[in-house]
């Protein structure tokens, strides 16, 4: 969630047809200073029309973003997530503002989110809570607020949804569409369908904040007896579809610079152990919380040295067919111990790849996945590009993997017909670079090929396939 400094919004514009009619507008906007950039589209090719042309997309680009800020909503939510695809496809000068959307998100003021509550809760069940005028954090749904349990003096923290929010969400993603075919940004044959279909199915489950609870309760039973970890109690009694109401837990972003001037045996070891939270939710538990932004975790320091991880915003998790997960674990393992006979039928299960796909792209398809283990290749495996030391432990924080991987997908993308990946990777894709992420704040610098390698010959101990 993103910082509450700065300005606030009076309200946000939830009617159908307001949030319609601006979008709309912006349209027109934008269609209208394309038709006065027709000539430098029909001449991109040349040096001075090609800059032209990106400073247009990118004036757009920032309109866009700027309005969607003010709408909230859906649209910012799916604005977000196209970002963390948008390093594949879109052209740097839109993704550049999509992905300010995860940050510059301005907190509606409490004259009007104090209402919200308390037709979410109704009355007697508000006036049982002090509530915080100031929100904690905002977003594109919704804000938290803290307040206390008078009867109970419990600290708490209540994330109340804006307005209607479901109720926009096909609106706003025809006008995601819209905005990307208007530009045309995307090649003609790009296949955007199954991408936003598994957004909308995001959104729905993000908007409803008892699904939410329920899983934020599964993930409490699942760690309440690892003290590596805690996840907040819900209230049931003052939550439902639109207000979540949670334990307040104490602890310090990632960023704060105790954790970063933590001795590095200290990091390493929370970076161990949120490595082993998310294999026991790609391995053990197949449902992964599929947001591992920075803000939706916080660290607890302890004297002893045995910090916790403190686990937030259940929203986005994702339950995986075993099928699904056989083939994706069968892939990551055949990249890992080089057996490229494994790591193509996975790939090809999982419809990465087919039959009669270009050798070349597939062969390019092969690198891009090994490049993507590295991080937990043995030292001495020639494959092996990264900041390694000689017993394995990897540099999260200097690699320039991140780079390599995105020009190795423009590079296919550039070369082969574009294909859009199966709809399951997407917000696994979000998860995975979540986890490096984590890794390199906590500037880790392990070998984490032993963790890996105990949960893949667990599951598939017992499988011919493998």
């Amino acid at each position: 969630m993103a910082n509450t400094n700065g300005k606030k919004l009076d309200r946000i514009k939830s009617n159908i047809f307001s949030r319609t009619v601006s979008l709309a507008k912006f349209s027109l906007n934008a269609g209208a200073g394309l038709a006065g950039q027709g000539l430098t589209k029909i001449f991109k090719s040349e040096e001075a029309g090609e800059i032209q042309w990106n400073q247009f997309i990118a004036a757009q680009a920032e309109n866009f973003s700027k309005e969607i800020g003010e709408l909230k909503g859906s649209i910012m939510k799916a604005g977000q997530m196209l970002s963390m695809y948008g390093e594949h496809f879109f052209p740097p000068e839109v993704n550049k503002y999509f992905k300010t959307l995860q940050q510059d998100s301005p907190a509606l003021k409490w004259e009007a989110i104090e209402p919200l509550i308390i037709k979410y809760l109704g009355a007697e069940k508000y006036h049982e809570l002090d509530v915080d005028h100031e929100p904690l954090a905002c977003a594109s749904l919704g804000q938290v607020h803290r307040a206390v349990i008078k009867k109970t003096k419990e600290s708490v923290v209540l994330k109340v949804q804006y307005p209607k929010v479901d109720k926009a969400i096909d609106s706003d993603l025809r006008a995601i569409r819209t905005f990307i075919q208007l530009l045309k940004i995307l090649p003609q044959d790009t296949a955007l369908d199954p991408v936003f279909e598994e957004i909308k199915e995001m959104l729905l489950q993000e908007s409803d904040y008892e699904q939410e609870a329920k899983k934020t309760m599964q993930f409490y039973e699942r760690v309440k007896d690892d003290p590596r970890f805690i996840v907040p109690k819900i209230y049931p009694e003052f939550s439902n579809k639109r207000i979540l109401t949670s334990s307040f837990e104490r602890g310090l972003r990632l960023e704060d610079d105790l954790i970063q001037s933590l001795s590095q045996e200290r990091r390493n070891q929370l970076a161990q152990n949120f490595l082993d939270l998310y294999f026991q939710e790609l391995f053990i538990w197949k449902d992964l919380q599929t947001d591992p932004h920075a803000g939706n975790y916080k660290i607890r320091l302890a004297a002893d040295g045995k910090d916790q991880w403190v686990l937030f915003d259940f929203g986005a998790t994702r339950s995986y067919s075993d099928s699904f997960l056989n083939a994706y674990h069968r892939m990551i393992k055949g990249s890992l111990v080089n057996n490229p006979q494994m790591l193509r039928a996975a790939a090809k299960d999982l419809k990465f790849i087919y039959d009669h796909d270009d050798p070349l792209l597939i062969e390019k398809f092969e690198e891009f996945c090994i490049e993507t283990v590295e991080p937990f290749l043995e030292a001495a495996d020639p494959r092996q590009k990264g900041p390694v030391d000689e017993q394995g432990n990897y540099d999260w924080k200097t690699t320039d993997l991140p780079q390599r991987l995105s020009k190795r997908v423009l590079e296919i993308i550039k070369n082969f017909k574009w294909r859009t990946p199966p709809r399951e990777i997407l917000f696994l894709d979000r998860k995975t670079g979540g986890v490096f992420i984590i890794m390199s704040l906590l500037k880790a610098k392990m070998n984490s090929r032993p963790t890996i390698m105990k949960y893949l010959n667990s599951v598939h101990a017992n499988s011919d396939t493998v």
